[in-house]
Parts: structure tokens; C-alpha cells; sequence
């Protein structure tokens, strides 16, 4: 049994390559949920606290907190599958929960992007890119994940896949990797 997280930054596909896994029947473990789902127990709205309620999940609980709230929603998905994906994740820290929890059953991919071409993609999703929904600009974006300790987390990935060709280049590439493996991914 495999458990696949994914890191990049906004815009970079991550979404994507959630959506192609469960158009396999991969299960999907979006950490944003957690997030979500505390705003909501907060009275708060996720689509505008979203960022604060994860930067105090963290301040309140630790750097993996998300982390370690996701872990039993993985494990209760890896009893039906051979394969779950994780999406959000954000720190090394987060990376260190997983790895201790699933040892070499997981495998962190990282999904690249330059930001040109992640700004065009939000664009084109109709987000503007200077300034989205919850009034962060892409880089504003940025910076917040990157302070959260992705930087970190992307250098420790097992796999990277560039993401800027076509969707349907960038779609084969992660059925490769949920089909056959990390080696496929990188071919």
C-alpha cells in the first residue's frame, strides 16, 4: 500500500492530480478539508479565513497539526485501497509526520510550475491571480506557504514532475505514477 503526497504552490496542479486520481478511484485525502472543517467549527468561513484558521491550527497545535488530524482519515482509506493520494501538503515538518507514519509506503511528489504559468493557469480558472477570493495576491500566496516550511518540503521530494506542458501531458504523467510507480512518473 502506497500513500502519495503531494507539494507545490499554488497554481503548480496539485488539484489536478487529485482530480485525475479519483477519476482512477484513487481515494483523495485533501488536508484543506481539516482546515475547512475547523473554520466551520469556528463559525468562520473557509473561503475567507481559511489561511488564518491553518496558521493558527499550526500556532495552537504545531507545525504538523494538519498533518497529524489527517492521519486517521488516511488510514481509513488505505483499509479499501492499495493507493491514496494526499493533497496540501505545506511543511517538512508535515513530510516527517507522514514518513513516520507510513515509512517507505510513502512517496512525496512534488509538483513544479514557474510562476508565470501558475499565475495564467488561476487566470484561466477565473481567479485573478493578483488578488484571489480570500484577498491574497499569488504572491502573497506564496509567501504564506512558503513561510509554513514548503520550501523545505519540496527539496525533500521523491519524484518531481515539471508541469508546464499540456493538461494532457501532465495527466498521462500522474496516471504513470498512480499506475506503475515513481519511475514511470519520471519518464
Amino acid at each position: 500500500m502506497t500513500v502519495i503526497g503531494v507539494v507545490g504552490l499554488p497554481g503548480s496542479g496539485k488539484s489536478e492530480a487529485a482530480a485525475v486520481a479519483a477519476d482512477m478511484g484513487v481515494p483523495v485525502v485533501t488536508m484543506g478539508d481539516v482546515i475547512r472543517e475547523e473554520c466551520r467549527e469556528r463559525g468562520l468561513d473557509p473561503a475567507t479565513d481559511h489561511g488564518t484558521v491553518a496558521k493558527a491550527l499550526r500556532e495552537e497545535n504545531g507545525l504538523g497539526a494538519i498533518a497529524e488530524r489527517s492521519l486517521p482519515i488516511i488510514e481509513a482509506e488505505r483499509e479499501d485501497s492499495d493507493t491514496v493520494l494526499v493533497d496540501g501538503i505545506r511543511s517538512d515538518v508535515e513530510v516527517g509526520a507522514f514518513r513516520d507514519a507510513f515509512g517507505e509506503s510513502f512517496v512525496l511528489l512534488e509538483i513544479d510550475a514557474p510562476f508565470d504559468v501558475r499565475a495564467d493557469r488561476l487566470d484561466l480558472r477565473g481567479r485573478d491571480a493578483s488578488v484571489d477570493e480570500g484577498g491574497e495576491s499569488l504572491d502573497e500566496r506564496d509567501e504564506r506557504e512558503l513561510g509554513f516550511g514548503m520550501g523545505e518540503a519540496m527539496a525533500m521530494a521523491d519524484v518531481t514532475i515539471e508541469n508546464t506542458d499540456s493538461l494532457s501531458a501532465f495527466q498521462r504523467q500522474i496516471r504513470a505514477l498512480l499506475e506503475d510507480g515513481v519511475e514511470a512518473a519520471e519518464s
